[in-house]
């Protein structure tokens, strides 16, 4: 699969250790397995090969997939979310703890902690002492992957409508291509979106890797108020 290609991906995520299920974007499988989410709409997820965001044995693992065929294959921690480093655990005294928390009544073991803009998991908490781990809680795990490319975007202006998605979550966004030279007209809303300044900048980057745009505007639109009129 070329770098740069907008993937969507069936795939099912295991410890390779003991062949437990720990994720899935397939609903028939995350109710065989018992961990079936009512809430959660299953459904493929949408990835760009080679720019990074995914781990590093499964980014190289698609670089030379095909689209439409099962995957299985293994990741070594060091590929994975690296192994667990000893110096990502720390033991801080219980006032601390509580004074990082908003609500210490949510305190659990194994709960997710906040402790100075890094989190971790609470491991122990006892006699005024509190242990953090804040390794990622897949570190030191090999995982196993079972995958597959469902659908590889082809047609220019779906493809920036799956990255403008990918980076706001909205899919209300109109694209015009004008040879390379791209225009995107944005929902009025995201004037008023403060994260949308930023997003832009990283969004411009990636249309120019990912699909050779050249010039970039963002149009915005703002349609006249309408009041309705008391009868």
């Amino acid at each position: 699969m070329d770098a740069g290609s907008i993937v969507h991906i069936d795939y099912d995520l295991y410890d390779a250790g003991n062949e437990k299920l720990i994720e899935t974007t397939r609903e028939d499988v995350a109710k065989e397995h018992e961990i079936h989410d009512e809430q959660r709409n299953y459904e493929p997820m949408i990835a760009i090969v080679g720019d990074g965001r995914l781990i590093a044995g499964f980014e190289a693992h698609l670089e030379t997939a095909e689209a439409s065929t099962d995957y299985e294959f293994d990741i070594e921690p060091e590929d994975a979310y690296g192994v667990r480093d000893q110096n990502n655990i720390e033991t801080i005294g219980q006032n601390v703890l509580m004074r990082s928390v908003r609500d210490p009544s949510t305190l659990a073991i194994g709960a997710p902690v906040e402790i100075g803009g890094r989190t971790g998991v609470l491991q122990f908490l006892s006699a005024g002492r509190a242990r953090i781990d804040y390794n990622h809680p897949l570190a030191g795990v090999a995982l196993r992957y079972n995958y597959n490319i469902v659908k590889v975007i082809e047609d220019r202006e779906e493809r920036v409508s799956t990255l403008l998605n990918m980076n706001t979550g909205r899919d209300d966004f109109e694209v015009e291509f004008d040879g390379d030279d791209l225009t995107v007209t944005v929902p009025e809303e995201m004037a008023y979106d403060q994260n949308w300044a930023y997003a832009k900048f990283s969004l411009v980057r990636s249309l120019r890797e990912n699909l050779g745009a050249q010039t970039v505007i963002f149009r915005e639109v703002h349609a006249p108020r309408v009041v309705d009129e008391e009868e």
